[in-house]
């Protein structure tokens, strides 16, 4: 999605990330297992529920089994 918690907090504060459905007022707002995050990027939205937490910073691939893409869906 975006490379670092800073560019992260500019695209909640400006209004592209939207959680359960409700726009995201501040970076600060609390995010749970199950919960749904769908962000506005360039030209695409990805929809995203939520699978776990870490408690540390890790690699790509461990990142990618904390979150189910529900952008893709075959219909």
């Amino acid at each position: 999605m975006v490379r670092t918690r800073t560019d992260a907090a500019k695209l909640a504060e400006a209004g592209y990330v939207r959680l359960n459905g409700a726009r995201v007022a501040a970076s600060s707002q609390a995010v749970r297992i199950g919960d749904v995050v769908t962000l506005a990027l360039d030209r695409s939205v990805r929809v995203l529920r939520v699978e776990g937490f870490c408690e540390r910073r890790g690699q790509a691939a461990a990142a990618r089994a904390l979150y189910h893409d529900m952008s893709h869906s075959p219909g």
